[in-house]
């Protein structure tokens, strides 16, 4: 067990420990102090040495991803970052506001360099997922699938019905996908939000 002062108070928290065939994809450890994501692992024996994880990370802090081998000797101390749900409100001048889920009136901002690439698929009342490390946002996460509106899309080409055809249209959040040709504006579409990849229409105009 860990304690640390915050102004007049003592905060307690159990640490878990982790060997280094436990260091896996979607694991949260720490090194130096930083709280990093594990992002992908593979254990593997070079010759007749000893088994060894190579992994790579990102630091939750940063963003910056990194390489690092454990060794079978070492351990590392799993990061507690605990997830809360929230809705997306408005964003305004780099601040993009939320509120809590269960109670609106709690309304909070984050800076835009903490939501990164999920703010092309933010449209208001967007749920999502905030990550906190001792109190400290880290990042947010949205549902793998979202559906969205088709917001601009350009015509299907007259003649052009070949199987597969595809072309390019704007969503309400401003992301950029790839759909059939057969999309049109005003079509709500489901989005992988991971890969941005197109899923199925759901919905037509």
């Amino acid at each position: 067990m860990k304690e640390e002062v915050a102004g007049s108070a003592v905060l307690r928290y159990h640490t878990t420990m982790l060997s280094y065939n436990d260091i896996l994809p979607k694991k949260y450890i720490i090194l130096d102090g930083e709280p990093y994501e594990v992002l992908a692992a593979h254990v593997f024996r070079k010759q007749q040495r000893k088994p060894v994880n190579q992994t790579k990370l990102k630091n939750l802090r940063t963003g910056k991803v990194v390489e690092r081998s454990f060794h079978q000797s070492e351990t590392v101390e799993e990061a507690g970052i605990e997830k809360r749900d929230a809705l997306y409100l408005y964003n305004n001048r780099g601040e993009w506001w939320f509120c809590e889920s269960a109670d609106r009136s709690k309304r909070f901002p984050l800076p835009q360099t903490l939501i990164g690439e999920a703010a092309r698929f933010l449209t208001p009342n967007s749920p999502i997922s905030i990550a906190d490390f001792k109190g400290e946002p880290l990042g947010v996460e949205l549902p793998i699938k979202l559906d969205l509106r088709v917001a601009e899309a350009p015509p299907a080409i007259r003649g052009n019905t070949a199987q597969g055809a595809n072309k390019q249209v704007t969503l309400e959040g401003g992301a950029v996908i790839t759909v059939p040709i057969f999309i049109e504006q005003g079509d709500i579409v489901r989005v992988n939000t991971e890969t941005g990849v197109y899923v199925e229409r759901v919905q037509k105009q």
